[in-house]
């Protein structure tokens, strides 16, 4: 795997029982008023994805910290917004803000999830670095209903360039996936990344791959995703996201062409509305928050208020301030994610 300094210089925290589970985009919980609850057990990535959205992997330049949630402390936080949503029909969705298969104890918190009352679909996410034949079916016989496949390329040159790492080996990931499709009765879907200028002609490729393999038996075989330029990702020198117009116009024409579904909708996956867990606080509101440790990204410490986690921007040195009792506002509040500054 290819190092860096930054990587060097990054901390693993291991988020303790006291921290809540709810209010930050890396860790914990994200309920966006659905039966969808978005599982976030670990935030590091063995890859260096050159589009990466959230500056993952080795490479990163922005991060300070990685955080890792034991498993009986997101499971029980897990147990409590099911239990919240009515515990009927609730889809778990292991999607990190790295790879779900850098989590030590994947299996057994996909074995926990199933065995929670009112749980139907357990799915997760990878470009499947790690993936084996063995791993797959050990999430196959805990209880994982559908694998989110992300393979940009299938040529080994280019993916090797995409995934920002010499060692990555698309042929192996593409092997496991008609392994999935073909021997396991796991539901799986391919998930590329269209990057434009780096991959257009890639897409129709893994279309055909998705479709001759037999992906897709419940879901749609495939889930285009479309590149967009975050504030804290990585952009591709000379890339420029293409409006969302064009995209869904050439999802439409590949449709007519191939034959398969690609403008996909909630309803095709079992998403629906359900009621979302209430906000503990609002944008421009002042509140007493108890900072407990370094922030995600550099500039940021993390705090506590109201039973959430809050992430503090614009801090020079988080260290002084950790386990003191801080004024903050509240800048952003999305689904229960909080952003905030010293007031």
């Amino acid at each position: 795997m290819r190092s860096s300094s930054s990587e060097l210089k990054r901390e693993l925290v291991r988020v303790p029982d006291e921290w809540p589970l709810i209010g930050h985009i890396a860790f914990g919980l994200i309920d966006r008023g659905t039966n969808l609850i978005q599982v976030r057990p670990v935030t590091t990535c063995p890859l260096c994805c050159v589009f990466c959205s959230v500056d993952a992997g080795p490479c990163s330049r922005r991060r300070q910290v990685e955080y890792v949630v034991e498993l009986d402390h997101i499971v029980e936080w897990f147990a409590e917004v099911a239990k919240f949503k009515g515990s009927r029909d609730i889809q778990a969705h292991i999607d990190t803000v790295g790879d779900p298969l850098t989590y030590p104890e994947l299996v057994d918190l996909v074995q926990a999830l199933s065995e929670v009352e009112g749980v139907s679909v357990i799915s997760l996410e990878t470009h499947g670095p790690l993936l084996t034949e063995r791993v797959v079916d050990e999430l196959e016989a805990a209880g994982l209903t559908r694998i989110n496949l992300s393979i940009d390329s299938l040529d080994p040159n280019l993916a090797k360039e995409l995934a920002g790492v010499s060692w990555f080996d698309v042929t192996r990931v593409a092997e496991l996936a008609e392994y999935i499709a073909r021997c396991t009765s796991l539901d799986l879907i391919i998930t590329p990344v269209w990057v434009p200028g780096l991959n257009d002609r890639e897409i129709p490729r893994i279309i055909e791959f998705a479709t001759r393999i037999g992906a897709g038996k419940r879901c749609p075989p495939l889930g285009i995703q479309k590149y967009e330029a975050h504030k804290h990702g990585r952009k591709p020198r000379g890339v420029k996201p293409m409006s969302w117009g064009a995209f869904y116009a050439k999802l439409r024409e590949w449709e007519r062409a191939y034959g398969v579904k690609l403008v996909l909708r909630p309803e095709d996956f079992g998403i629906r509305r359900a009621k979302e867990l209430p906000l503990a606080m609002r944008r421009g509101e002042v509140v007493r928050a108890k900072v407990v440790g370094p922030g995600w990204l550099r500039g940021q410490a993390l705090a506590v208020a109201r039973g959430r986690v809050v992430t503090v921007v614009g801090v020079r040195d988080h260290e002084p301030l950790v386990g003191q009792w801080v004024k903050v506002r509240v800048l952003r509040v999305k689904h229960n994610i909080y952003v905030a500054r010293m007031a």
